[in-house]
């Protein structure tokens, strides 16, 4: 890991870290867009409609044009009670506020006549009276509202269990309570607030807070005091979590159990509004009697009794972007406890959001720095789908609201930053790296080089190469029948097919002089099998030249061919950046480099077109290599054995060159010794030898005439032995 990938880690962690902390936090915007992904699940998958025993009695604009407008006097509401009694109805719950004297009542109206007898006032009826006595001994449950003022506290028609830790200031605040009429409230059997979003900013209503509390006493939400009442029950259990204070998991009604937030809330489910949900009031009062649609609709049922009607301000916003009157959801959250069709956000979802952030964070931040922002755009978009297609079947068959949105977010934060640091920082370093080497190195040395730390550091260090010369035989003839541009044209050709064999076996092109190719290998970073490499590079020239001299792509012609020699040596040699600190060249010196350019020159002598230093033969592997003698190399105290490379470990493995092999041994035998081999050998092995390398031919016409090449190492023993004595 170099520094600038280090520091690109640490940046691209502290990124990770400040979206962590961020989603920890949950600030407003975060909570904003993992509520309008979660409305945007229902409105792809909503509740169905269930024809379940809950229905609303709807003090609609038809009720109000035939029975006046609203308020409606108690007397008729009372009427209403004793209809909805009379057709069945299991509870009659109102989403209606009781906190004012009924102002139509005829006490009320001859009250502010001047001079009317008081005790004739008495006996008058009271709308308030004659309601209250409608709704005694009945399953009547009248709705409270919040108030900003005094210190008003309905009373509680239930009890309340617990298990776990105490729950009470784990509900929203009841603070105060606007008052009903005593008598109402005294007769009701069962008394609910009817606040759907305390406290809450949007207009959307996402859940329901089921349960108020002031501190030291829990008061009910109208739908489950509306269940209770149905039930004949008289207490709720509250289960807590355990050892966790100020926190409800779920409520128990009877014989039904919510799950609900921590704060007591009721995620809602919301179905698409139906006709079938609602009952016109003026159905029900019509004076001919109810219809038996309607008393089959309302017999056994829980009945909700609020108002559609326009401008009288009751009108809410669901998930599913429908506006609805908001008696429809008290009804709504009966439905969803009736069928047992939940959504929870579980304790854990958190937790798993602010994990899933960190871990693809990391992921990302590691891909981006040392594989490749493409990778990591892969990775991301395969998290994003994995987090889309997680979350929605959560929803889908689980009822779970688990965020997607955070995680996705975050990491496309995170990728853009990292990717930016590395466009900006790491891979402007690299294209520096690519220009340097871009058209001297294979594309897999290049990957290794751009990822090593002080790649170009001006200076030179000391490391085992296997260089190659390569160089045109008679260029200098060649190129004086030609034209400058033919020259060029010709050079062009031969050295971009030469060099190709280089980069395709991790060689590193050092510089092209002239007609020479300079190349080495295991610089600049390590490369396996180095000198087996170069081998093989050398066996491919020959047979890519063998192929642009039949097919003339020098222009030519049949009259002259071109050759060329490849000098190949393994030794310690300095390499790294030579020049200046603005403008230097990647090469390597030293004798190593000496002796493998004097192997390429002695190709000319030996006659054959690749010879390679006896250290070269020894680390090359088990390639088909004839021994061509001890050479004399210019500025070199001892002798340099060579060997001719005939073929590569499939030529070395053939019957052939045995044979051949065999009887070069017998060649050299009788050299060694200052004998002429015999004729009869020397034909056998050029007859081998025209058969496995064309170019071996000249290698036997010459081997005659360097006897002294393979017995100088033989006299040069007997001279050192003439010398001491």
């Amino acid at each position: 890991m170099t520094r600038t990938q280090l520091f690109g880690v640490i940046v691209g962690l502290v990124i990770v870290a400040a979206l962590t902390t961020l989603r920890a936090s949950d600030p407003p915007l975060l909570r904003l867009a993992r509520d309008l992904t979660f409305d945007e699940y229902q409105r792809l998958a909503p509740r169905s409609f269930e024809n379940v025993p809950v229905r609303v009695v709807d003090i609609d604009e038809a009720s109000l044009s035939e029975f006046g407008q609203w308020p409606w006097p108690r007397d008729r509401i009372a009427a209403l009670v004793d209809r909805l009694s009379e057709l069945g109805a299991a509870v009659i719950a109102f989403d209606i506020l009781f906190s004012e004297p009924d102002r139509l009542s005829p006490r009320s109206v001859m009250r502010d006549v001047a001079g009317v007898d008081p005790d004739l006032l008495g006996l008058l009826p009271d709308n308030d009276e004659i309601f209250a006595r409608s709704i005694a001994d009945r399953p009547v449950v009248l709705g409270f509202g919040l108030s900003n003022a005094g210190d008003y506290r309905p009373p509680v028609k239930a009890g309340f269990a617990f298990t776990g830790e105490s729950p009470f200031d784990a509900p929203p605040r009841l603070t105060a309570a606007t008052p009903l009429r005593s008598q109402l409230e005294t007769s009701a059997a069962g008394l609910g607030h009817i606040s759907l979003n305390p406290g809450s900013r949007s207009a959307v209503v996402r859940a329901v807070p089921l349960l108020l509390s002031d501190g030291g006493q829990l008061y009910p939400n109208l739908a489950i005091e509306a269940l209770r009442v149905a039930q004949g029950v008289s207490t709720y259990v509250i289960a807590g979590a355990p050892d966790i204070p100020d926190t409800i998991t779920l409520i128990k009604v009877g014989a039904f159990v919510v799950p609900v937030t921590a704060t007591g809330e009721l995620w809602l489910y919301v179905s698409p509004d139906r006709a079938e949900r609602y009952v016109s009031a003026g159905q029900v009062l019509a004076p001919a009697g109810a219809s038996s649609e309607t008393r089959a609709a309302i017999e056994g049922s829980i009945v909700f009794v609020g108002t559609s009607a326009a401008g009288l301000q009751d009108i809410r916003t669901t998930a599913l972007g429908h506006n609805v009157p908001g008696v429809s959801l008290h009804a709504q959250t009966v439905e969803q406890v009736l069928s047992g069709r939940f959504l929870s956000r579980p304790d854990w979802a958190d937790g798993l959001e602010i994990l899933a952030i960190a871990v693809a964070g990391i992921l990302l931040v590691l891909l981006t720095t040392f594989v490749s922002p493409a990778v990591a755009l892969g990775c991301g978009l395969m998290i994003t789908a994995l987090a889309l297609v997680a979350s929605w079947s959560a929803f889908l068959y689980g009822g779970l609201l688990l965020d997607p949105l955070a995680p996705i977010l975050a990491g496309s934060i995170t990728h853009f930053a990292a990717t930016a640091y590395r466009f900006l920082v790491i891979d402007r370093e690299r294209r520096v790296v690519r220009r340097a080497f871009g058209q001297y190195l294979s594309p897999s040395l290049l990957y290794r080089i751009e990822h090593t730390q002080d790649a170009l550091r001006l200076g030179g260090d000391d490391r085992e190469l296997t260089i190659m010369f390569v160089d045109v035989r008679n260029f200098t003839e060649m190129s004086e029948r030609l034209t400058p541009g033919e020259v060029v044209r010709f050079l062009n050709t031969l050295l971009d097919a030469l060099s190709r064999h280089v980069i395709a076996n991790e060689g590193t092109l050092d510089k092209f002089i002239g007609d020479s190719i300079m190349a080495f290998w295991n610089a600049p970073v390590d490369v396996a099998d180095h000198t087996g490499k170069a081998v093989r590079a050398a066996l491919a020239m020959r047979e890519t030249l063998a192929r642009l001299n039949e097919s003339d792509a020098f222009g030519f012609g049949s009259k002259q061919t071109v050759a060329i020699g490849v000098g190949i040596h393994t030794g310690v040699a300095c390499v790294g950046n030579m020049g200046a600190e603005m403008h230097f060249n990647y090469s390597a010196v030293g004798d190593a480099v000496n002796v493998a350019a004097r192997i390429e020159a002695a190709c000319k002598d030996v006659g054959f077109d690749i010879l390679i230093s006896d250290t070269a033969a020894k680390a090359a592997g088990r390639c088909a290599l004839l021994e061509a003698g001890s050479l004399g190399l210019k500025g070199k105290s001892t002798r340099t054995q060579v060997f001719a490379v005939v073929g590569d470990e499939r030529v070395a493995a053939s019957p052939e060159f045995s044979e051949l092999q065999h009887l070069h041994e017998q060649l050299i035998g009788s050299l060694r010794l200052r004998f002429r081999p015999r004729r009869e050998i020397v034909n056998a092995a050029k007859l081998k030898a025209s058969a496995l390398c064309g170019g071996l031919s000249d290698f036997y016409r010459r081997i005659t005439r360097r006897a002294e090449h393979f017995a100088g190492e033989q006299m040069a023993v007997e001279n050192e032995g003439r010398s001491a004595e």
